[in-house]
Order: C-alpha cells, then sequence, then structure tokens
C-alpha cells in the first residue's frame, strides 16, 4: 500500500513540480522513479503527466517529462 514519505500531501508534491519554473516555461522536469513512487505513486503520478497532456520517459530510475505537447522523437 502506498504511504507518502513527504510532510506534503501527494497532491501538493506533483502542484510542486509543476509549478516549476522549467514546467511553466514548456521545458523538463526530471524526477527518480524511486520519489516519485514513495511521494506520490507511479500510477498518479502518469495519470497526472498524461492529464497535463504532456510526455514522459523513462531511463534507469529517472524520469523526465516534457512539460509540453511536443511531439517526441529520439534524436539518436
Amino acid at each position: 500500500m502506498f504511504q507518502p514519505a513527504s510532510p506534503l500531501a501527494p497532491d501538493k508534491w506533483l502542484a510542486n513540480i509543476f509549478a516549476s519554473k522549467a514546467a511553466q516555461e514548456g521545458r523538463v522536469v526530471r524526477r527518480s522513479l524511486v520519489d516519485i513512487d514513495k511521494y506520490v505513486g507511479i500510477d498518479t503520478f502518469k495519470r497526472e503527466v498524461a492529464r497535463r497532456g504532456y510526455s514522459a520517459v523513462r531511463n534507469g530510475d529517472q524520469v523526465i517529462v516534457f512539460c509540453n505537447r511536443q511531439r517526441i522523437q529520439r534524436f539518436v
């Protein structure tokens, strides 16, 4: 069962991420998968990214969220 390990409620933790300057400017934010799972849960995080119309990729333990609605292309 998911139990938040942050003094912030899960919705506040998510709000802080998407209120960041990078997110507000349509750039990227990066978080560790462990933190996402610990603070809000993977499924909740995925739903919030999708609700905003953003895309995210995972590489190892890192999740990068593209805070815009542009198409993602693999560069190399």
